[in-house]
């Protein structure tokens, strides 16, 4: 059988590019959307976490200005300081008087900051108060009191009031990931105009990148407006860890869904492609045994319609053409066999009744079958089987045909030198047979394939030759069926050598 045409090549490349465009397209558009997931997890995970702590800061932001009003605001040798209820001291030494609106402290930025945003001791409540004020560019928190006509103040520390926040929180936090709670000042830009500001985000962005990471944040209500509580990890930061492992989940699901897609639409393409070849190579068995049949019952018609209209008289003939139309049916017959062989064998139908037979025996059946053909003509036939052989367990039928197809073939492509060498040797534990020609030889492209079915070999001889491309097939399949091995050697113009190894019977 000839390779199968551009045709169904062609066809299966279109199969397959639709299998590209149906399959391959959506996916790659589905992985960028992965991708794209890859990209935004870390804002989900912060989106998460931040959902996961907002009630918790939206309770420390009502408790910190009550935590702070319980603290006691007293003066000692008329220096002002805050006290926590269990003692601790809240303040730093940055201390002022305001009487009317003259300030006076050690600190100029504070003095500074009270002056412009009109601090003045005759506006300023009854009692103790607590408020945020931009010093230096930078919030601070403010206690003061009022006592008669002088208002007395103190800046707060902000470790002890985050240490304060510490304490409340403990009651509050839900989760197992370490934290603290601080508050994050605001900060105002230092220089003037558009640089002033532009240095400012700089720094903030610096700050950003360099300081703790903060997962959820508050701002606190006035007049601690120039606050926020924030949550801020420990120890290691909870964003970077989830959203590298929802990483490393992605590119796996992602690695192993392009794997299953590659192994897949490989498969498929190997599935079409086979099924393409081999549907034309059934459509071109079919025409070829339909040729191949067309001969034979052709002459036996012809042969019949003869001997029916007694256009033959002489006995002489008369017995010729008996002994053509004898040979057409034994050809009709044995192409028919081999087509129903096949069958067998590849619905897994095909029967052996094994027997330990001698090799000898199994090498006459077939040489008395060759012969009865009557192929041999010119042809020059040598066998040679050695005594003391051991025995083989086969069925001895199918082994002969698988023998006597390969004694066909070589007849069959001898050309003109039509000598046949068959010979049978032992080799250890396996028992050789070997049929040998000096025909045309075949390629090494071909001793490939010359095993697979409906295959031929493309030469000028094997136009000129009947055959169903099932032989050679078919004798593969028995000898693997009785556990063998056969095995070809061939140079073109020099012939072949094919060679059926047996196994030796148990003892």
């Amino acid at each position: 059988m000839q390779s199968s045409p551009p045709s169904v090549i062609l066809s299966f490349r279109r199969t397959f590019a639709l299998l590209i465009v149906l399959v391959v397209l959506p996916s790659a558009g589905l992985s960028g959307f992965g991708v794209v997931a890859i990209i935004n997890e870390r804002a989900a995970v912060e989106k998460r976490l931040e959902a996961a702590w907002q009630g918790t800061l939206e309770t420390l932001e009502e408790e910190l200005p009550a935590a702070l009003r319980a603290s006691d605001f007293e003066l000692v040798e008329g220096k002002p300081r805050l006290l926590a209820p269990d003692g601790r001291l809240l303040s730093t030494q940055d201390s002022f008087q305001v009487e009317g609106k003259e300030v006076r402290t050690a600190n100029a930025e504070l003095a500074s900051a009270l002056q412009a945003v009109g601090f003045s001791s005759t506006v300023f409540p009854a009692g103790t108060s607590h408020f945020s004020l931009m010093v230096g560019g930078h919030a601070a928190l403010i206690a003061a009191e009022r006592r008669g006509d002088v208002v007395h103040g103190v800046r707060l520390s902000q470790e002890a009031v985050e240490a304060l926040l510490a304490e409340r929180a403990e009651s509050q936090v839900t989760s197992s990931e370490p934290v603290r709670f601080v508050l994050i000042g605001r900060q105002e830009p230092t220089g003037e105009g558009l640089m002033g500001k532009l240095a400012a985000e700089v720094a903030q962005a610096r700050a950003s990148a360099l300081g703790p990471q903060v997962l959820a944040d508050q701002v606190l209500p006035p007049p601690l407006q120039d606050f926020r509580l924030g949550v801020v990890p420990t120890g290691e930061d909870p964003v970077a860890s989830a959203s590298t492992r929802n990483r490393v989940v992605y590119v796996v699901l992602l690695a192993l869904f392009y794997l299953t897609l590659t192994f897949g639409v490989a498969y498929t393409g190997r599935v079409l492609y086979r099924e393409a070849k081999l549907s034309r190579m059934k459509t071109d068995f079919v025409s070829l045994v339909s040729h191949e049949l067309r001969t034979p019952v052709t002459s036996i018609r012809m042969f019949i319609e003869t001997l029916a209209l007694g256009r033959v008289k002489d006995p002489a003939q008369i017995q010729q053409v008996l002994q053509m139309l004898t040979q057409e049916t034994e050809r009709l017959s044995i192409l028919v066999e081999r087509v129903l062989d096949w069958a067998r064998i590849e619905s897994g139908r095909k029967e052996y009744h094994r027997e330990t037979q001698p090799v000898a025996a199994v090498v006459d059946t077939a040489v008395a079958a060759f012969r009865a053909q009557r192929l041999e003509g010119d042809m020059r036939l040598t066998v040679h089987v050695p005594d003391a052989l051991p025995p083989i367990q086969v069925d001895r039928d199918a082994i002969a045909g698988a023998l006597l197809n390969l004694l066909q073939n070589a007849y069959k492509y001898s050309g003109e030198d039509k000598r046949i060498a068959l010979s049978v040797h032992s080799q250890g534990k396996w028992v050789g047979l070997t049929v040998e020609d000096h025909g045309v030889g075949i390629s090494p492209r071909d001793r490939k394939r010359i095993f697979e079915r409906f295959y031929r070999v493309d030469n000028l001889l094997t136009r000129k030759t009947e055959g169903s491309g099932l032989g050679l097939a078919i004798t593969k399949r028995i000898v693997e069926a009785h556990g063998g091995r056969i095995t070809v050697k061939s140079e073109p113009g020099k012939g072949s050598r094919f060679t059926i190894q047996l196994p030796v019977a148990k003892a």
